[in-house]
C-alpha cells in the first residue's frame, strides 16, 4: 500500500511540474515570441537579454494589476516571474 501511495504522490508532483512547465513556455511564448526550451538552452549573453525583456514585462503586468486593468491576469503574472527565476538560475548560473 506504501508503494501505490508513493506512486500516486510522485505521479501528481510530476503532473504539477509538467503544468507549470506548460504554463512558464506559453507565458514566454506568447508575451516575447520567444520558446522556453531555447532561452534555457541559449548563450549567458542572450539569457541576459530575455531577462531584461522579462523584467519589464512583469513590471507592466505589476502596473496593470495595481490599475486594476481589465487585462491583468495573475497567472500570466506569475508565469513570468517563474520563468524569469528559471532562465536566471539555468545550468547553476545566476544572471547580473
Amino acid at each position: 500500500m506504501d508503494t501505490l501511495c508513493s506512486d500516486i504522490h510522485a505521479f501528481q508532483r510530476k503532473k504539477h511540474h509538467e503544468q507549470r512547465v506548460a504554463g512558464q513556455t506559453a507565458a514566454l511564448f506568447l508575451t516575447c515570441g520567444v520558446d522556453l526550451a531555447d532561452a534555457l538552452s541559449a548563450p549567458r549573453v542572450e539569457k541576459k537579454r530575455i531577462a531584461l525583456r522579462l523584467e519589464r514585462l512583469i513590471e507592466r503586468e505589476r502596473l496593470r494589476g495595481m490599475g486594476r486593468h481589465w487585462s491583468y491576469d495573475l497567472n500570466r503574472h506569475i508565469a513570468l516571474k517563474q520563468t524569469l527565476n528559471r532562465l536566471r538560475h539555468s545550468a547553476g548560473t545566476l544572471l547580473d
